[in-house]
């Protein structure tokens, strides 16, 4: 019943997690274009009341005219529309989800012994710390070089560097999924943490000024502008994290550590086109797309990198073709259910029989096996997720014999 339970909250809290990460990264993703968008006001009325930028915009069958003020307007309005739920919701009902998925069952999901043999609280106080360390040397990063000459450029490098760092990291201590999704949730905790600490406090101390007559600090938007900013680049990379947890042939590379990284320094080289190519568009720089042919440079290198060889069996002969052979001759011998009950009741009962069944899933009897066939078959043999962690060690030439056995018909008489 625990499993059960847990499967649920694991449901709802993905799907609330995804539906607020929507409303965020499409704030935030609107507000950049919005902000590279702008055109200096042609109304005289307008400049008089310290319009910095407008846009005119269409949409829905309806016509938008935003401004931006520079610095602050002459006088608030009554109601005045705050973007900070957004990212504070995702980051709850993210967190959330990483407790319930991997800090619950830490030694299932978060342990690999192969790599770290650790105790559960020991590993989940390491990935919490991640993302507390990762935010103090940003924040520490942004706060000492972020409005000095070149500044900006300063704190990308040295935000590079810590990322890679804590990639390596990651993926050597901890799962190869349970690392990309850390890295992806260290990310995440310091976009949140930049509207929480910065951002947010930064406006509050505006509108406290302008609402007590007194001259409006400017570095508050320099600072508020320079965080959000950072927060648009770390989306992309922050997504292909979250999402690479359904593809094992990424973190379960040797090097995964180097997929992670190169993954997402594609994903900000993609990004950065997206954000240049609004000013492109108005004359204001160069044409982005070097930029997007980089992040897509970057992801084809990795795709044929990770390609996969045929494996050799010991007299040098593919395996594949073997498989091949096998099935295409109706030949019977490794494609019985007796031989994949063998590995089933070896690598899979311990978690899946009659004193443990997670997910729901009971694969002990013939009948079972028969029900979930398909479900084997694609965990096993496809993405190769299960066993989790290959806590079981189950090897090729057992996933061999599974693809081999369902090919056939997946028959258990």
């Amino acid at each position: 019943m625990e499993s059960y339970y847990l499967d649920w909250a694991n449901l709802l809290l993905r799907w609330v997690h995804v539906i607020t990460a929507i409303a965020w990264i499409g704030s935030s993703f609107y507000f950049v274009f919005l902000d590279s968008s702008l055109t200096p006001p042609v109304d005289e009325d307008l400049k008089k009341q310290g319009v910095s930028g407008e846009l005119w915009a269409v949409h829905g069958g309806g016509f938008y005219h935003p401004v931006k003020f520079n610095v602050s307007p002459p006088q608030l309005p009554s109601h005045l529309h705050w973007f900070y739920w957004e990212s504070y919701s995702t980051w709850l009902s993210g967190f959330a989800l990483f407790t319930v998925s991997y800090l619950w069952s830490a030694s299932t999901y978060l342990i690999d012994k192969s790599r770290m043999d650790w105790a559960p609280a020991t590993a989940i106080a390491v990935a919490l710390s991640f993302l507390v360390v990762f935010w103090l040397l940003y924040d520490l990063i942004c706060r000492v070089f972020g409005q000095r000459k070149l500044g900006d450029a300063i704190v990308g490098a040295l935000v590079l560097v810590l990322v890679c760092v804590a990639s390596w990291l990651a993926c050597h201590w901890f799962a190869g999924r349970a690392a990309f999704l850390l890295v992806g949730a260290m990310l995440a905790t310091t976009m949140s943490a930049s509207v929480f600490f910065w951002i947010i406090p930064g406006q509050k101390k505006v509108v406290a000024a302008i609402k007590a007559g007194e001259p409006v600090d400017a570095i508050h938007g320099k600072r508020g502008k320079q965080r959000s900013v950072h927060n648009t680049y770390f989306t992309l990379p922050v997504l292909f994290a979250m999402l690479s947890g359904h593809y094992s042939f990424t973190y379960s590379h040797p090097q995964n550590w180097l997929v992670l990284i190169l993954m997402m320094f594609a994903g900000a080289a993609i990004r950065q086109f997206f954000v240049m190519r609004h000013g492109y568009k108005l004359g204001r720089n160069g044409n982005p797309l070097p930029y997007a042919l980089v992040g897509l440079a970057a992801i084809v290198a990795v795709i044929i990198w990770l390609r996969p060889e045929p494996t050799l069996a010991a007299n040098g002969v593919a395996i594949n073709s073997i498989a091949n052979d096998a099935y295409s001759t109706g030949a019977t011998g490794q494609n019985d259910y007796k031989n994949v009950q063998a590995v089933l009741a070896q690598r899979c009962t311990m978690c899946h029989g009659e004193q443990v069944q997670m997910k729901n899933v009971r694969l002990d009897s013939p009948a079972n096996v028969k029900a979930h066939a398909l479900n084997i078959y694609q965990q096993v043999v496809v993405t190769k997720l299960m066993p989790m962690n290959n806590a079981t060690n189950i090897t090729d030439a057992e996933r061999l014999l599974v693809k081999q056995w369902f090919e056939a018909g997946a028959r258990t008489d």
